[in-house]
């Protein structure tokens, strides 16, 4: 069999199992070439399991019209977010704190990350959740 020619490649965030045709998703995709009704029926089997966290995919698409689909895992923000129950990061970091985790939840995420990162070992992914929580203004305590 001929290998396809990739025609582009993207990403795109949605809510895993939830997706929709409509805005924003549906008119991206009918402008990047993609029928947006077979892109979320795929999409949404793919990522049932999510129950409508926001989930990372990357798109590759094909000179004959076809697509294929990489999911990713939640981003390290989402799932920060979740465990600290807050709504959103702070938008003075080093001055307002918004929430916490400790570090073994700092450590589940980087555990539940680990394949998208580029860390050599666990220590390193769960310091780069660390930086990322610091960032948004939720302190990591422990």
């Amino acid at each position: 069999m001929a290998k396809k020619k990739i025609n582009t490649q993207f990403k795109i965030l949605a809510p895993g199992g939830q997706a929709t045709p409509a805005p924003p998703l549906g008119p991206a995709l009918g402008a990047k070439g993609i029928n947006p009704g077979q892109f979320i029926q795929k999409f949404n089997e793919a990522t049932k399991q999510f129950g409508g966290k926001i989930v990372g995919c990357i798109v590759t698409l094909y000179d004959d019209r076809s697509f294929d689909l990489e999911i990713k895992s939640s981003p390290a923000s989402v799932l920060i977010k979740e465990r600290a129950g807050i709504e959103k990061g702070s938008g003075l970091v080093g001055k307002e704190s918004v929430g916490s985790i400790t570090r073994a939840q700092a450590q589940e995420i980087a555990k539940e990350k680990m394949a998208d990162l580029t860390a050599a070992d666990l220590e390193a992914a769960t310091r780069i959740i660390m930086g990322t929580a610091r960032s948004m203004g939720v302190k990591v305590e422990g």
